[in-house]
């Protein structure tokens, strides 16, 4: 997920400010990310490689390697996983779960977009055109369901690992996998939040009847 505007529990001058260490770490992922998603513009993706990106980002193929494992990571990487988290637990407790969800993700995906189109275009143009990255994004996908199991867990009393929860949170990961999928395959036309209501609308109801 990208950013979030959703009240958070906190103010950012309440929250610990990362070290100069973090700040640095930060700082090389954001220029490897950076010198990824330009190289790809100009060349494409298979084209663009491990050396060329560490050339552009000014730093060496193994520091893009320590920081990515894979090439696939640099485009699926999001550093707003914990925030989201937050973001759920923020709201009220007595929130039906699904108006949480449809709340934070839409503003995720709202924010996200108008904050860096381009990316967001490229980054949903490769999940649905590049096997490589959808293969990994699907391994990734777990990742994000158990954050979901964290929050939905919480709010439920259920055990984030039983079934319900799994079923649920899986299901929701893969509806927005499909969501961004089915945007980039209609040349990012139409509203993507609007698209992300359509899937919120699906997995609460189930199909809509076929009109005749």
């Amino acid at each position: 997920m990208r950013s979030m505007t959703a009240a958070r529990s906190s103010s950012p001058a309440d929250r610990p400010q990362p070290g100069l260490r973090e700040r640095k770490k930060t700082r090389t992922r954001e220029a490897i990310r950076t010198a990824t998603y330009d190289l790809i513009k100009e060349q494409g993706y298979d084209t663009t490689t491990i050396d060329q990106i560490a050339e552009r980002a000014e730093v060496s193929p193994s520091t893009v390697l320590r920081y990515f494992p894979a090439k696939e990571d640099i485009v699926l990487s999001d550093e707003h996983d914990p925030a989201l988290l937050e973001e759920l637990r923020a709201r009220p407790a007595d929130e039906p779960w699904p108006q949480t969800v449809r709340y934070v993700l839409r503003e995720a995906v709202r924010t996200g977009v108008e904050e860096d189109p381009e990316t967001a275009r490229i980054r949903t143009r490769l999940l649905a055109e590049v096997p490589a990255v959808r293969s990994r994004m699907m391994e990734s996908m777990s990742v994000t369901g158990r954050m979901f199991a964290t929050a939905v867990s919480e709010r439920s009393g259920l055990a984030p690992d039983s079934l319900e929860v799994r079923v649920y949170t899986m299901s929701l990961v893969g509806g927005l996998m499909e969501t961004a999928m089915y945007w980039a395959e209609r040349d990012h036309q139409g509203d993507f939040p609007a698209l992300l209501d359509r899937a919120l609308d699906v997995l609460q109801h189930g199909p809509p009847p076929q009109n005749h």
